[in-house]
């Protein structure tokens, strides 16, 4: 018997055996993601694993662990956020948050970038276990 491509089912890939997320917990990770940018460091490390990894636009570029937060004493300060064009994947334990960011601070031009972050449900904790921007110009 010969079976067709079109009519086969190929066996399915953890990451396709995506999950919802309830209202409760979008809005505790769009929450979470604002205040990574408008309320400082603490707030911003008490939501990220210890050997987080994040991309920024060069220079700082690459960045991991305490790297993260010697970087954000240096850049801390914006003001207000708006985030767009959001959107939500989630695979079992994992949420990527993708999303268009306009970053206001004070006696600078207004910031807009493409982020994603991924958290990771640890134990019924969110944590930020990457971060990543592209500078939109």
């Amino acid at each position: 018997m010969t079976v067709s491509t079109a009519t086969a089912r190929r066996p399915a890939h953890a990451a396709e055996k995506s999950g919802t997320l309830s209202p409760h917990e979008h809005g505790i990770l769009w929450d979470m993601e604002e205040q990574f940018w408008t309320s400082g460091n603490d707030s911003a490390r008490a939501t990220t694993a210890t050997n987080a990894v994040m991309v920024f636009p060069y220079p700082p570029g690459i960045l991991q662990g305490d790297q993260i937060w010697t970087h954000f004493r240096e850049r801390t300060g914006w003001r207000s956020v708006v985030i767009a064009e959001r959107r939500v994947m989630r695979c079992r334990d994992i949420v990527i948050l993708t999303y268009q960011v306009s970053a206001e601070k004070v006696d600078a031009p207004i910031y807009k970038a493409l982020c994603a972050s991924t958290y990771l449900d640890d134990d019924d904790k969110w944590l930020r276990i990457s971060h990543q921007q592209t500078a939109v110009t």
